[in-house]
């Protein structure tokens, strides 16, 4: 194992690995540093505690979306398609950990865990932005607050839905995530009186990265 990174996604990929085995709240971090045969030293030069793995976790799943961006034909999708397109892919690189993803975000909304609580909030606001950024949104002012507001509403029960979905891809979380982007397209579309885009693709005509990329 050699380089910085490989040894960062080392640590990450055996933090997860190891909490799939047995919970994420049994994860400690000398476990890991046994298991990788490396010094807590090396781990802290990389990460100064345990929440830091978590956030790193979701940011490989924050890498995964945003490549999406060069697939052919993606930028023909309507804003919808975009953004649902978009916030799946960031969910099926966590499907193959879901559990353990579970368990993550549980372990954040426990008492007494102001001090990650906090710092999830902002978490959770960065991988909206990105998502708009994604998705080329470019309303201003109220209305770039009220879409940012819809958005970050409609990911986080999504992102729950999603935790508690057993169905075959996923299917039964795409439509819910279809059903209240429709909602919430149709309510910015009356409000402000714009004519809704025509698709020049479909999402099943894109290349989608497969799950295995969380690797």
């Amino acid at each position: 194992m050699t380089g910085s990174e490989n040894v960062r996604d080392a640590i990450v990929n055996t933090a997860v690995a190891l909490g799939a085995r047995t919970s994420w709240e049994a994860v400690r971090l000398y476990d890991i540093a046994a298991e990788l045969n490396i010094t807590l030293d090396e781990i802290h030069s990389h990460f100064r505690e345990k929440e830091d793995l978590v956030d790193a976790w979701f940011d490989r799943a924050d890498s995964i979306m945003l490549r999406e961006t060069d697939s052919p034909g993606f930028l023909t999708l309507t804003p919808q398609q975009r953004i649902h397109c978009l916030v799946m892919i960031w969910l099926d690189a966590l499907a193959i950990e879901r559990k353990v993803t579970r368990q993550m975000i549980l372990a954040k909304l426990e008492p007494g865990h102001i001090h990650i609580q906090i710092p999830a909030v902002m978490r959770i606001s960065r991988t909206v932005q990105w998502i708009r950024e994604a998705a080329q949104r470019d309303a201003t002012f109220v209305r770039r607050a009220l879409e940012e507001s819809a958005l970050t509403t409609i990911y986080l029960m999504t992102f729950f839905f999603w935790m508690q979905d057993e169905s075959l891809g996923s299917n039964r979380t795409r439509q819910f995530l279809d059903r209240n982007l429709s909602l919430a397209m149709w309510l910015g579309h009356t409000v402000y009186g714009d004519k809704p885009p025509v698709a020049q693709t479909t999402i099943d005509q894109i290349s989608l990265p497969s799950t295995e990329q969380i690797r």
